[in-house]
Order: C-alpha cells, then structure tokens, then sequence
C-alpha cells in the first residue's frame, strides 16, 4: 500500500498507524492471496470481539435501568454483520480493499466483504494503538446508532419498561386501566392510563388497546422521571 492512500485511509478512520503493517493486513481480503494467513480473515474475529466488548461496556453504563434482556437485544441491533456494513460503506472503506479476479463486483463488495473490513480495522488499530483507540474509534461510528437502537427499542417495549420499573420500586406489577372510548366499531380509539397501587398517571390514547396502553406507559414513565419527555430516551 502506498503512502498516499495510507494517509487518505488514516484520514478517512480519524486514526494515525504506528505500524502501517496492519492497515495492510486488514484491507487484504482472502480471494487475493493463497496464504490466508496473510488476509484479514484472524483481524476479523478478533474485531467481532473488541466491538462487542466496547459496545457491550457502552450500552452497560448508558443504560443503567436496563435488564440483561434488554441490553443483549440493543447489543444485537448494534454488532451484526449488517450494522458493521452499513458503517463501512459510509465510509466507503471497500474502495481500498484488495480482492480477487472477479469480486469488486460482486453484491458481497457491500455485504459481507464491507463488515469483514470493518472488523478488521477495529483489530488493527486496538493492536496497533490499543483499547482506548478502538475505543474511541468505535464510539464516534456507534454512538448515534446506539441512540437510535434505543429509542426503537423503547417504541416497542415502554410497557415492558414500565413493569420492570414498577416491580423494583413499588413492588407490584402496574394495571393498565381503560377509562373511554370513541369512534365507530371499525375505527375506534382507547384511552388508557397506568395505575400502580394508589398511584394514578397521565392517560393516553391510541387507535387500538395495546398502543393506548404502550402510550400510557411512556405517560406514566415520562410522569415518574424514568424517560425524557421529548425523545423518550431513557436519562442516564
């Protein structure tokens, strides 16, 4: 690899390589060379684990009110093969990878080539400048998605959010009461608001019973300071 295109992938990583050997390395993809010793193929498998420890340690400390459960599906989102192409490819890494006769073409170019690099290069640099640079480097890429993986998952589970919360701090599990409803059988509406003991929270409405109910859980939670009312994120 040449000088040029060293400092063009450097800039495009935000990272500076004390031993450029390994950018070699992780750009060199196994249909190139007959000694897969010298592709990218053991750069990739220890990247798929320096990721998932980062993400893992990200999410563990962003998201202190979430159970195992939670954490190991916003962790699935966040380490697939399709998350670490979607990064390559914005940064358009697989222009500088070196394949066979034949693959520059090939759908696997965006697909599996794209995060195998990625993955590579999470190797090379925690190698090459250790845990803190990958680190570093994996949360400038990471961060937002880590947000939006959040707010989807909160989209879809308040209620199982709130019943969590509810059973650590009152001890009981919430009841989801129906208080109205409107509209014709083919297009009605429910209003919903969550009790807990004594406790009665905001209502919310929704165009079927279990979407009021997801509604009055993000009422109740955002009532409660658990989430913030304007993104439904939960705080740190």
């Amino acid at each position: 690899m040449d000088k040029t295109t060293l400092r063009e992938i450097e800039q495009v990583l935000g990272y500076h390589f004390a031993n450029p050997t390994y950018i070699e390395k992780a750009f060199t993809h196994s249909s190139c060379t007959e000694d897969r010793l010298k592709c990218n193929e053991r750069l990739e498998f220890f990247g798929d684990s320096v990721l998932a420890l980062v993400i893992c340690r990200r999410i563990f400390e962003r998201f202190p009110e979430y159970f195992e459960g939670d954490l190991t599906k916003i962790k699935s989102m966040l380490v697939s093969r399709k998350t670490c192409a979607k990064i390559s490819n914005a940064l358009e890494l697989t222009k500088y990878v070196k394949v066979g006769k034949g693959m520059s073409h090939t759908r696997a170019m965006s697909g599996s080539i794209s995060a195998g690099v990625l993955e590579a290069i999470i190797a090379a640099i925690y190698l090459d400048g250790g845990f803190e640079a990958a680190n570093d480097f994996l949360l400038k890429q990471f961060d937002p998605l880590i947000e939006n993986a959040s707010a989807a998952h909160h989209h879809e589970n308040f209620k199982s959010v709130m019943q969590q919360y509810s059973q650590q701090n009152f001890g009981v599990t919430p009841v989801y009461e129906l208080l109205d409803e409107k509209g014709p059988d083919h297009n009605k509406c429910f209003e919903t608001a969550v009790v807990i003991g004594e406790n009665h929270f905001p209502s919310a409405w929704g165009v079927t019973k279990k979407e009021a109910e997801q509604n009055a859980a993000l009422a109740a939670l955002v009532e409660l300071g658990v989430l913030k009312p304007e993104k439904g994120i939960a705080e740190q």
